[in-house]
């Protein structure tokens, strides 16, 4: 016999005792029964991850939290690993060149910004679509929303003349004078892309400007020798008609500074002088040849060439040339027919006496 046929003989005399339950209130008017399907809700268990059913125990909820918290802890775990890698960097951001001013500390002469040299960056930073090299900024101590250069003016002139946005890291953090200095100065030197004449500027406007009380402070202060900060000084100071009468400040070497500060010790009023008639006449000479000049050693014509000249002429007649170099040196020629009939003594003597008597006219003016 089935088990369904022995439960049936089982039970098939049992009978329902009826149980005395309240009457139920009636249905309000109107009031229509939901289907059987729909009197009460189904039930399912939670879904979780992965598509298992939730635990219906309490060990197993534990061990599933456990299990979760162990599996967010990993993770945790990878990205302090991630963020470690970049522990002490600061984020780059792409900014508007117009909302990028110079900074206070500014050591470029306008002549950086016109050589062969920033035509080549630019034309690198053109075909990179951006600057490589970051440059370093900081917000604008006055305009909000602005920033200021604390180094890579040179890259944000190029992407500002493009008009490519310069990608820059922002140091928000709080920066003195003292650090945005050390900072530009640090980054010049180790590029060695600045001139001696902008790095002299630079220091001698610190100075100027109280941000160190003396040349030797400076240099301990920026991790440089008194004798580097000597040299570039001597550049940057020497006097600005001196430097005119070269091509670009920017070509003047600390050699060619200390050669003209020996010279000023030895003749200032001589060497200031020849450096008036050399910056009119010495913008296609080079550097050496200026510094040649401004000794005036005895091949300075011959070096620079001359800058004047013309026929000399006595009642009508032609009798010789003249001609000045640069340096202010004149040259008298006479033809040989002229002083054949001239003792040449009495010639020179006379020469001597007309210097004279222009000098004296000179003073009396």
């Amino acid at each position: 016999m089935s088990i369904k046929n022995k439960l049936l003989a089982m039970t098939g005399d049992l009978t329902a005792t009826p149980v005395n339950l309240p009457p139920a209130a009636a249905p309000a008017a109107g009031f229509v029964a939901p289907p059987a399907a729909l009197a009460e809700p189904a039930r399912f268990a939670p879904a979780m991850p992965g598509g298992s059913p939730a635990p219906r125990t309490g060990p197993g909820q534990m061990a599933q939290f456990r299990n979760q918290m162990l599996a967010a802890e990993g993770e945790l775990g990878k990205l302090r690993e991630r963020l470690r890698e970049h522990e002490g960097a600061l984020p780059t951001r792409k900014l508007d060149p117009a909302t990028i001013h110079p900074g206070h500390w500014a050591n470029r002469h306008d002549a950086a910004f016109r050589s062969a040299a920033f035509e080549s960056l630019k034309q690198d930073i053109a075909q990179a679509g951006g600057n490589v090299q970051p440059i370093l900024v900081r917000p604008h101590p006055i305009e909000p929303g602005q920033y200021e250069v604390v180094f890579g003016h040179r890259r944000h002139r190029a992407c500002l003349e493009l008009g490519i946005a310069v990608t820059a890291v922002i140091d928000s953090g709080p920066m003195s004078d003292a650090d945005v200095f050390a900072a530009m100065d640090r980054e010049n030197r180790e590029r060695a892309d600045l001139s001696p004449f902008e790095q002299g500027q630079m220091y001698r406007r610190a100075l100027d400007e109280s941000l160190y009380p003396s040349n030797r402070r400076l240099a301990e202060a920026l991790g440089v020798s008194h004798t580097w900060v000597s040299n570039v000084l001597a550049v940057a100071d020497l006097p600005q008609p001196i430097v005119e009468c070269f091509a670009s400040p920017l070509e003047i070497q600390h050699r060619h500074a200390r050669q003209i500060n020996q010279a000023l010790e030895r003749d200032r009023k001589g060497v200031l002088k020849r450096a008036e008639k050399l910056r009119q006449a010495s913008r296609t000479l080079s550097a050496s040849a200026v510094v040649g000049a401004l000794l005036a050693p005895p091949t300075a014509a011959a070096v620079i060439g001359t800058s004047i000249g013309g026929p000399l002429e006595l009642d009508g007649r032609s009798v010789g040339r003249w001609s000045q170099a640069v340096t202010g040196a004149l040259s008298i020629e006479l033809k040989p027919g002229v002083v054949g009939t001239v003792d040449g003594g009495l010639i020179a003597q006379a020469l001597v006496r007309a210097l004279q008597q222009v000098g004296e006219d000179t003073s009396a003016a």
